[in-house]
């Protein structure tokens, strides 16, 4: 078969390892799971650490996959070259503690030579310089001819980051000929021209670093590699760059067809169409594995993409949101690989269009500002635009740098961009010292190190409440110790526990453990990445020793009502699927013994005929006693059957299936009733915003349910009495005919106001002092309101044409508006007043020449102080 399209590429590479043993992955999703040191997966290995590190276990020892990866490092060059991307997939095999060099090698050949037909004689090898076993592999036992080999110092051939596991590296390079090359005599693999394409990273784990120069050997070595899905399709496509490829190129296409603008024919245009076809890749990638647009972490980094692609849509005539439209190219190139895009697309088009409008609002706002400062400016004489301001706009505001300069230079104003320039650095200093900070806590242990030679719990509880066991191991403040006594708190590990870990949003069981002259009260248990399990507890009685045989019980009313939350869970989560739309999914679950609590992805808040809808539909399926069965199965077999799974999850081969009757089916690893009429019944206590684009209901069951309806039953009890309705069955007559009579007070409240405020404006115009040529006049009153100060500065103004005007709505905040208009702005700025009037009243404002607002803390002598802000 002749592999050509980036599609047959990643089937053809998975198969080839397939065949040597080694078990297909699924891509992980983008956001790492328990791993602070990354905002996004940046790489095939790194999602894989915990194996590394023994952390986490595998039933293989061989795996192999197409990770999908994001890198942003240099997102200002994506665009003006067309070598730079921040989405791309990782092809890899990976071997903890089986294979090493000479299979990875040879299946690297193998694959490359014969598999993708790559010709011997633009085949060439990079090695670390010291490693004379893998150059003698290479040279030897495939048979590289030596001037095809090159060695290579430490910053190139040895992958190490920080402290953990680390090792020399070898690399396969792809000679484009000497057209693509620097015409340099010594140009050869590792030069930066474009003649030698490194095309895969092979690295040798077997050393473990200190992080300060020392290194051991480890005991298992482990085998990492990396090749980029789309530059091996560049070789093999024979195209020059990642924009060319077959996947990326429809896209690009598309943004084409969308503008009206052609490829290859206009620079800038280039540029733009580039930057908008790599970013949307990531986009709807991230915001299928639920990123959502922020300020801060990953979201902002979504935001940034989505806005700087928006930016270059403008620049090719797209002033409208598009590229939400875009998403339909992305996903029918990917979907095969990744059918999640598909049964996303709604959502993901859904996300993409309301950043896209949000932004066009900011911009508008912006640009009202931008125009404001630049009159100012203009007003002033100055051609400066301060670096401050300038980075405001960009840093708070989301103003694109490249729109400021084009604005402003429209008005003969330039950007101070040395002071913009110092402050960027500043920024992107602040923030690489932060990723310094966390750089290695990904490789960090977790408390499994303390358990290495005990033998992992094994978990009973879904079957039984209690047992008897033995004591493997006991721990007291971080020490592992042969005994403890009475008061003490300590961590131990039994041989069989029938206590639930904490796990898939519920929490962890508790209750009691019995031994010959004591007691324990068990208060947590935890589940280690290692798998051992390690109950927390406070001795009551009595002194433990390790070996001791105990007495475990779970306390079985807890247990009980946790599982009818987590069922009604369950169910929740369908329902909200059937009343809001298939695009539900969950976002996190919380289930204890009282309470239950489930986000999920949904854009708006739910209405309370929806809220009542999914309330009965829950309560339906628990009055039908539906049978709730628990079953083991393959995790494909647990997919082919539609059952619904947490999309941050990463499952084993074998899955426990939730079915509750035949409504909801579903992947999880807690506990549950036996039936739904166990649950009792089930009341949603609130709904509400948790996130951008994220929303959370709170409910209970059972008998929480009539705990619930009991509090509520006394409010209204105190409400009726508070407004005197004879019971509560004449609350919402008696409140209408409240809000009535208040609406009706208001009326005329605003009346008399706005009849005292006309009063107090003819009045009070008449009472503008002369000052230097205007009128100066400040006033401040109880009847006028923050939202009317501009309506009588404006009504003011009108009787003061040539004037300044100091209004203040005496109240909490105090607030504050100063206009400047006619012949006083030839001397005066509203700004500039303000700020001096808050340098001696306190609070805080601004504004421009003509219009400042703010807040004061107190309005003692405000007339004084007017006076002295304009300089008496």
């Amino acid at each position: 078969m002749e592999w050509k399209s980036t599609n047959d590429l990643r089937e053809c590479f998975l198969i080839f390892f397939e065949s040597k043993n080694h078990i297909r992955t699924k891509s992980f999703s983008l956001v790492p799971e328990n791993d602070n040191s990354l905002l996004l997966i940046n790489s095939g290995m790194a999602p894989l650490k915990a194996y590394f590190l023994g952390q986490k276990k595998i039933k293989t020892n061989r795996i192999t996959s197409s990770q999908k990866c994001i890198r942003t490092p240099d997102i200002e060059r994506v665009g003006i070259t067309s070598r730079h991307g921040t989405f791309f997939e990782m092809l890899g095999n990976f071997s903890f503690g089986d294979y090493f060099k000479a299979e990875a090698i040879r299946w690297a050949f193998e694959f490359t030579t014969q598999i993708i037909a790559m010709p011997l004689n633009k085949f060439h090898v990079s090695v670390y310089e010291k490693d004379n076993e893998t150059y003698n592999i290479w040279v030897n036992e495939i048979g590289i001819p030596e001037n095809h080999m090159i060695r290579l110092g430490k910053d190139d051939n040895f992958w190490e980051i920080g402290s953990g596991p680390c090792g020399p590296c070898t690399e396969l390079y792809f000679d484009r000929g000497e057209k693509n090359g620097c015409g340099l005599e010594n140009c050869a693999p590792g030069c930066d021209c474009d003649r030698f394409i490194e095309l895969w990273n092979i690295v040798f784990s077997e050393f473990n670093s200190d992080g300060n120069g020392n290194y051991t050997e480890l005991e298992k070595k482990n085998i990492d590699t990396g090749m980029g899905l789309e530059r091996l399709a560049c070789i093999v496509q024979g195209v020059n760059n990642l924009f060319e490829v077959d996947s990326v190129k429809e896209i690009l296409e598309a943004v084409c067809k969308i503008s009206g603008k052609d490829y290859n024919t206009n620079k800038n245009h280039d540029t733009s169409i580039r930057v908008i076809t790599d970013h949307i890749r990531s986009s709807v990638f991230m915001i299928s594995d639920k990123i959502l647009p922020a300020n801060e972490g990953r979201g902002y980094v979504l935001r940034r993409l989505l806005r700087r692609a928006m930016r270059h849509g403008q620049k090719l005539g797209l002033t409208e949101p598009f590229l939400f439209e875009l998403c339909e190219k992305v996903i029918s190139c990917s979907k095969v690989a990744y059918p999640e895009l598909e049964q996303n697309r709604a959502y993901i088009k859904k996300v993409i269009n309301g950043e896209e409008v949000r932004f066009k609002e900011i911009l508008d706002h912006a640009m009202l500002n931008l125009n404001d400062i630049i009159a100012d400016l203009k007003a002033k004489g100055t051609q400066i635009l301060s670096g401050e301001i300038a980075f405001e706009l960009h840093d708070t505001s989301g103003f694109p740098l490249d729109l400021i300069i084009d604005v402003t230079n429209e008005s003969g104003i330039e950007v101070d961009m040395q002071k913009f320039n110092r402050l960027m650095e500043k920024q992107k200093q602040m923030a690489r010292n932060a990723r310094k900070k966390i750089n290695n806590l990904g490789w960090k242990e977790d408390n499994s190190h303390l358990f290495n030679n005990i033998k992992i719990a094994e978990f009973i509880g879904y079957e039984k409440l209690f047992t008897e066991t033995k004591v493997l191991a006991l721990l007291k403040e971080g020490v592992r110790v042969e005994s403890v006594g009475t008061g003490t708190n300590c961590k131990l590990v039994i041989e069989k526990t029938p206590f639930y870990s904490e796990s898939g949003g519920q929490i962890s069981d508790t209750g009691q453990i019995k031994f010959a002259n004591g007691l324990l009260n068990i208060v947590n248990s935890q589940k280690l990445a290692s798998g051992q399990i390690i109950l927390s507890a406070q001795v009551i009685s009595g002194e433990l020793r390790v070996g001791e045989t105990v007495h475990c019980l779970v306390d079985r009313e807890r247990r009980h009502l946790i599982c009818k939350n987590h069922s009604a869970c369950h169910i929740l989560q369908k329902a909200l699927q059937e009343i809001l739309g298939a695009h539900i999914m969950q976002a996190g679950s919380y289930v204890d013994e009282k309470r239950l609590r489930f986000d999920f992805f949904h854009f708006e808040a739910v209405t309370p005929e929806q809220l009542a809808a999914v309330q009965k539909k829950v309560n339906d399926i628990i009055f039908a006693e539906s049978p709730v069965k628990i079953e083991e199965m393959p995790l494909e077999t647990a997919k082919k059957i539609g059952a619904m799974a947490l999309f941050e999850e990463k499952y084993l081969a074998t899955v426990r299936v939730c079915y509750i009757g035949d409504y909801s089916i579903e992947l999880c690893g807690g506990t549950h009733v036996a039936n739904t009429a166990q649950i009792n019944m089930f009341k949603i206590l609130s709904e509400s915003s948790v996130a951008s684009g994220v929303r959370r209901i709170e409910a209970t069951t059972s008998a929480n349910v009539f705990f619930a309806m009991e509090r509520t039953d006394k409010i209204l009890a105190r409400i009726a009495k508070e407004i005197k309705a004879n019971d509560p069955s004449e609350i919402e007559k008696r409140v209408s005919t409240l809000l009535k009579e208040v609406k009706d007070a208001t009326t005329e409240i605003k009346k008399l106001r706005h009849q005292t405020i006309q009063t107090l404006i003819e009045t009070q115009a008449a009472t503008a002092k002369d000052f230097r040529g205007i009128k100066l006049l400040s006033l401040a009153h109880e009847n006028f309101k923050a939202e009317n100060l501009k309506d009588i500065c404006d009504k003011l103004k009108s009787k003061l044409p040539d004037s300044v005007i100091v209004a203040v709505a005496v109240g909490t905040k105090n607030s504050i508006l100063v206009n400047v208009s006619g012949s006083a702005l030839n001397k005066y700025n509203a700004a500039t007043i303000l700020k001096e009037i808050l340098e001696t009243l306190g609070g805080n404002g601004g504004g421009n020449s003509k219009f400042a607002r703010g807040s004061i803390l107190k309005i003692t002598n405000l007339e004084n102080v007017v006076m002295a802000a304009l300089g008496e």
